[in-house]
C-alpha cells in the first residue's frame, strides 16, 4: 500500500512537470504566432548622450535591429530618473516586444521594469545590471576587469609607488563601482596609495576638473590620476595642464573616446580602455530580436550557466565581452586597424 502512494505520487508530480512544461512551450508558441502578424517593435532608454560612447552604441544598435527587420524607438532620460521610469511606462503603453534600458540609477526602476515583464515584455539590462529586480539579460563588459588595467598600468608606470587620486562616476552607477573595486583589488599590497577619492555625480565630467584642483590645493603633490571614464580625464588634464603637469601625472580612463586617443599620442594621458562597443551593441540588439520573437537565448548566445546575481537575489542571465588597455604602444593595433577611429583622426595633431 506504502508503496502505491508513492508510485501515484510520482505519477501525479511528473504529470504536473509535463504540464507546465507544455504552458511554457505553448506561451513561447503563442508568442512567435503573434509576432507573424505584426512588426516587432523594441524600446531602448539611455541614460544619457552627453558621452561619445553612448551615440555610438545608439547607431550600433539601431541598424542592427532594424537589419533583422525591428522597429526601435530611442529615448533619452538626459540623467533623469523619473523621465526614464516614464519612457519605460510609455513602451508598456505602445506595447512593444522587447525594452533595453541603460539605467540612470540601477537601484531604481523596479516597479515599472516588474509591470513591463508582468505583461510579457522581456527586458535587457544594457551595460549596467539592475539591481533592485529581475532582468531577461544582462549584456556588458566586465568592469571590473577596466578598474584592474587601470591599475596594471599605474604599477607599470609607477614600479617604485606612488599616490593616486581616484575620479570615480556616481554610485548609482554599479559599472562605476565595480571599476573602483577592481581597481582597489589589483593594487592591493603594491606601493600604491589613494590619497583622495570622489565620485562624478552624474558622470558630469567638469568634476574631473573640480578633483584635480581640490588635490593640488589640500595635498599638492600626486602622482596618478585614476578616471572613471575619458570625460573625467579630459578635465583633469585641463586642470593638470594649468599647473604644467599634463603628460608628467599618470592619468587613465575608459572608453577610447577619439579625444582621449589623441591625448594618448600626444603624450597627455597614458592610457584608456578600449571596450568592444560594436559587438556589444550588435548582441544586444540580436538578443532583443530574439526575445521579441518568442526565442531562447540558451545555447546559441547564453550558456545555461552564465548568470549575474543582482542586490535583490534575482540571477540574470549574463553575457559579457572583455575590455582591453590602450596606451601609445598599441593604439595602431586595437584603435586604428580595427576601424573604432580612424588613424588621420587618432593622429590629427601629431602628424
Amino acid at each position: 500500500m506504502y508503496k502505491k502512494k508513492w508510485r501515484l505520487l510520482s505519477i501525479c508530480l511528473a504529470a504536473a512537470m509535463l504540464l507546465a512544461s507544455c504552458n511554457t512551450a505553448e506561451k513561447q508558441g503563442d508568442k512567435k504566432e503573434d509576432q507573424k502578424s505584426k512588426e516587432l517593435k523594441i524600446g531602448i532608454t539611455f541614460d544619457t548622450f552627453v558621452l561619445e560612447r553612448w551615440i555610438r552604441d545608439r547607431e550600433i544598435f539601431v541598424n542592427t535591429a532594424k537589419k533583422l527587420g525591428a522597429q526601435v524607438d530611442v529615448q533619452n532620460a538626459n540623467g533623469d530618473v523619473k523621465k526614464q521610469e516614464r519612457q519605460i511606462r510609455q513602451f508598456i503603453e505602445e506595447g512593444v516586444d522587447t525594452i533595453v534600458v541603460i539605467p540612470v540609477d540601477c537601484y531604481t526602476l523596479s516597479e515599472v521594469i516588474t509591470q513591463a515583464r508582468e505583461k510579457g515584455i522581456d527586458v535587457i539590462s544594457y551595460d549596467r545590471l539592475l539591481q533592485s529586480t529581475g532582468a531577461d539579460l544582462y549584456v556588458t563588459v566586465d568592469s571590473g576587469k577596466v578598474g584592474r588595467l587601470m591599475a596594471d598600468t599605474m604599477m607599470e608606470k609607477l614600479p617604485d609607488g606612488g599616490d593616486v587620486v581616484l575620479i570615480s562616476g556616481p554610485k548609482a552607477d554599479t559599472n562605476s563601482m565595480d571599476v573602483l573595486n577592481g581597481f582597489k583589488a589589483e593594487i592591493e599590497g603594491s606601493k600604491l596609495n589613494i590619497v583622495s577619492e570622489t565620485n562624478a555625480k552624474s558622470w558630469a565630467p567638469e568634476n574631473g576638473f573640480q578633483a584635480v584642483t581640490e588635490a593640488f590645493q589640500d595635498i599638492r603633490e600626486f602622482d596618478a590620476v585614476m578616471c572613471g571614464n575619458d570625460g573625467l580625464a579630459g578635465y583633469a588634464i585641463k586642470a593638470l595642464s594649468e599647473r604644467q603637469m599634463a603628460g608628467k601625472v599618470i592619468v587613465t580612463g575608459q572608453d577610447a573616446d577619439l579625444d582621449a586617443c589623441q591625448r594618448i599620442v600626444e603624450g597627455t594621458q597614458t592610457m584608456t580602455v578600449y571596450k568592444p562597443i560594436e559587438e556589444l551593441a550588435r548582441i544586444a540588439a540580436e538578443c532583443a530580436v530574439k526575445l521579441a520573437k518568442g526565442e531562447s537565448l540558451v545555447g546559441d548566445l547564453i550558456g545555461r550557466s552564465e548568470y549575474k546575481v543582482n542586490k535583490n537575489g534575482d540571477q540574470v542571465p549574463y553575457y559579457g565581452l572583455d575590455p582591453v588597455a590602450v596606451t601609445a604602444d598599441n593604439m595602431d593595433e586595437v584603435i586604428v586597424d580595427s576601424g573604432f577611429h580612424p588613424r588621420s583622426d587618432v593622429y590629427l595633431n601629431v602628424e
